[in-house]
This record gives structure tokens, C-alpha cells and sequence, in this order.
């Protein structure tokens, strides 16, 4: 358990490993602190961007999109080998993923394959997002790699972690594949590869050269995958509805918020990204009204227990908005519900914009 470098101490830390680093104008106080808790920290995360372009992708992992509010990140990995800083708090880069998972980060053991989407990772990672499509077919260039692993030694030694604190996100988080693609050089992006070379780099003093190249990424942590495993990253497909009207919120009971031609909003599997908005009236000067997302089982109807609720007072005739960031299994879609205190509260408008991955 580790509390989260400040600002100057991440600066200090990146610096003194050796890191060229930019600094975007407002990183120190970009965060989603305002969403939920920032540390304890357990490790350090790292993703491909699935975008071109560096200074495009600095400012979207600092912006965000309208489906995944910024900061997305809290480093930019740079063609040139520069790390651009965009987040000194919580970060929108890891989602949800996969308990077990995270206690083999804490304990510093073997990472089982992730099968769940269940824990906050925003509140526990440092995320290094690193330019690249992500299409298994963009160069990475060795600068960039080189700076991923000074980036990830410099967090691990300034926290006191082995390279076994050191993550993908397709470790993470079922469905992902980043980071992959291949390496300038040769190669291919291999989390166990990555790990060996900050164990390299944290065997050195802070700020030293390895006596030659990093080793050479192989192609693939395992044997050779069938082809579909390689296939590029699908595209998302956006969402957007917006309906306007109903339902009224019968006091103390959870009501459904249905879509537009659906009573889901998306069907599993998928990834998805998804922000709800909703206009309510009739609520008082007092009134609450909650919302949440939910999983629902298709065939069962079986409701997921711990999902978060976001609560709000609001006045009549005002909106208010939850977002989600997660994994949807097969069988199962999602769904937003609505809880009201008071009599007399309704529903008279309500948006769902989005992305989603199949």
C-alpha cells in the first residue's frame, strides 16, 4: 500500500531515472479526484493510445472525450521518447478490472488471467498511455520503449516495487489487448519482456545507462496464436439517443430508465464506455434522486450487487449525469435505474452517448 506522489515528487522521481519529460500546462491539478478516491497505489499501467499523432494525443489523453471525461492518463509516451505529463491524480485509464488481479500486484506474485470487471483501477494505478493505433501493425519506436520502461522503473523505485508491479492493461481488464504492436527493430510489444527490462533498469543506479541495448522484445509472450488473436483492434461504434419523456419515479422503489428502442442500452459482450444524462422534475428544493448503472441477466433478470450509485440533490427541472467504464459479458446488458425519496419526482428527458467495442 503506497500513498500517491505528489506533483513535484512524480517530477522529481521521472527526472532523476533519466526521463525527458514535457510538462502540459494544468497537469498538476487535471484529476477526477471529484469522482472517487485516489490511492492507495499498487502499481503502474501501461496502454497504447489507438490514435496518431503526438501532440493530438497529449491533448485528448489531457481533454478526454465526450464518452471518458479527461485525464485518461497520467503520461504520454512520445514518438521522440519524451513523456508528456497530463495527471498528477486519479486518471480515466483503467476502468474496471479484475480483483484477483490486484492482489497479485499488492503481493508481487504471478498475474492470473483476468475474467472479471469488478475493482476500481483507476484508484489504484499510474497509467502511461503510449502513442500507437494499437492495430498491431503502428510502430513503436525504440525511444518510446526506452522511456516506457525509465517511466515504470521511476514509480516502481520511488515506491519501492519490483518489476512485478508493472501491468498491461490487457492484464487488467478482460477484453483489452493493449499494449501491443510491433517494436522499431524488431519485436513485438511483450509485457514480460517489459517487466525484465525495468527489473534491468531498477538493478542500475537512478539516472544510469544499461550497458547495451535493451534486450529485444520477442514476438510474443507465448507460442504463436491463431490469427484472429492478431486481428486489429475493432473499431467502436459510437451511441448516441436521446429521448425525451417519462418515466415517472415512484418514491423508495429503483425504475428503470429505458432507451430509446430498447430496455438495454448495450448488450454483452463488449467494452464500453457510456455516460447517461437525465432531466428530472417534480423533485423540490430537497428532493434526491439517484441513479446507477446495472448488469442485468438476460435470462434471469439476476441484477450485479456493487455496482456504484451516485447520489444527488437536485431542484426541479435540473439534469444530472453518471458515467461508466466497463466489461459486459455475454448474457448480460446494462441498464440505468433511477431512485427517487419524494413522491411526484419524473424523468423528462434522458441522453445516452457513448462508445462501445465488440
Amino acid at each position: 500500500m503506497a500513498t500517491p506522489l505528489s506533483a513535484d515528487r512524480q517530477l522529481e522521481a521521472l527526472r532523476a531515472e533519466g526521463v525527458k519529460v514535457s510538462e502540459r500546462p494544468g497537469w498538476r491539478s487535471n484529476n477526477r479526484n471529484h469522482k472517487g478516491p485516489w490511492g492507495p497505489t499498487h502499481g503502474v499501467m501501461i496502454h497504447h493510445t489507438v490514435s496518431s499523432g503526438d501532440d493530438s494525443s497529449v491533448a485528448l489523453c489531457y481533454n478526454g472525450h465526450s464518452a471518458l471525461p479527461g485525464p485518461l492518463c497520467h503520461g504520454v509516451g512520445r514518438n521522440d521518447g519524451t513523456i508528456a505529463l497530463v495527471s498528477a491524480g486519479r486518471a480515466n485509464h483503467a476502468g474496471l478490472g479484475d480483483d484477483d488481479v490486484l492482489r497479485a500486484v499488492i503481493n508481487e506474485t504471478a498475474l492470473p488471467a483476468p475474467n472479471e470487471a469488478n475493482t476500481d483501477g483507476n484508484r489504484h494505478f499510474y497509467g502511461l498511455e503510449i502513442v500507437n493505433l494499437g492495430d498491431n501493425k503502428d510502430t513503436y519506436t525504440r525511444a518510446q520503449y526506452r522511456a516506457a520502461v525509465l517511466w515504470a522503473a521511476a514509480l516502481c523505485r520511488a515506491h519501492g516495487w519490483s518489476e512485478r508491479s508493472v501491468i498491461g492493461h490487457k492484464e487488467w481488464q478482460p477484453g483489452k489487448i493493449d499494449p501491443r504492436g510491433p517494436i522499431e527493430g524488431g519485436g513485438s510489444f511483450s509485457m514480460t519482456q517489459f517487466r525484465a527490462d525495468v527489473k534491468a533498469q531498477l538493478a542500475l543506479e537512478p539516472g544510469a545507462e544499461p550497458p547495451s541495448e535493451p534486450t529485444t522484445p520477442p514476438k510474443n509472450d507465448k507460442p504463436p496464436a491463431p490469427a484472429p488473436v492478431e486481428d486489429p483492434m475493432p473499431a467502436p461504434t459510437t451511441l448516441h439517443e436521446s429521448v425525451a419523456g417519462g418515466p415517472d419515479l415512484p418514491a423508495g422503489d429503483w425504475t428503470e430508465l429505458p432507451a430509446a428502442e430498447d430496455t438495454a442500452i448495450v448488450r454483452g459482450p463488449c467494452t464500453y464506455d457510456v455516460g447517461f444524462s437525465a432531466v428530472m422534475s417534480g423533485t423540490g428544493d430537497a428532493g434526491r434522486v439517484q441513479l446507477r448503472f446495472v448488469h442485468v441477466d438476460i435470462e434471469t433478470r439476476r441484477r450485479s450487487a456493487a455496482l456504484p450509485v451516485d447520489v444527488y440533490v437536485r431542484g426541479g427541472g435540473t439534469g444530472t449525469q453518471v458515467s461508466r467504464r466497463g466489461f459486459l459479458p455475454a448474457g448480460q446488458y446494462l441498464k440505468v435505474e433511477a431512485l427517487a425519496d419524494g413522491a411526484g419526482a419524473a424523468v423528462t428527458h434522458r441522453t445516452v452517448d457513448g462508445l462501445v467495442w465488440r
